[in-house]
């Protein structure tokens, strides 16, 4: 699993100052996942935030400095996105995707998998 730990430690320092939300750590997507209030909200890869939002803001993100969309098997994932050191090297612009991300989270289904013999934090 490759990830930038600075870049986890900074999310994580900023996710922990937020409070009444459970945050979970786990590998996901060959990066770090962190998982709040059970579900999957933001994740780091390689050097580079991992976002899930509203879907309907694709348009209006993809305009934004670093969007990168997310591609699995030669498709666009819809409500994902990459965002590459340029578009988060600043704090605001760090706390804008960080907040996209949770703003969705509480709209956000869970998977419905199973997290049976997962760890919790």
């Amino acid at each position: 699993m490759a990830y930038d730990r600075n870049l986890a430690s900074r999310v994580r320092k900023y996710l922990g100052n937020i409070p009444d939300i459970k945050i979970e750590e786990k590998t996901m997507f060959g990066g770090l996942a962190f998982m709040i209030n059970g579900k999957m909200c933001i994740n780091i890869a390689d050097d580079q935030l991992m976002c899930r939002f509203d879907p309907d803001l694709t348009q209006e993100l993809s305009e934004k400095a670093g969007f990168l969309p997310m591609v699995m098997k030669g498709r666009v994932l819809k409500g994902y996105c990459y965002v590459d050191p340029s578009g988060f090297k600043g704090k605001k612009d760090f706390e804008f995707w960080v907040h996209l991300c949770l703003d969705f989270n509480d709209k956000a289904k869970p998977s419905g998998k199973s997290n049976k013999g997962s760890k919790r934090q």
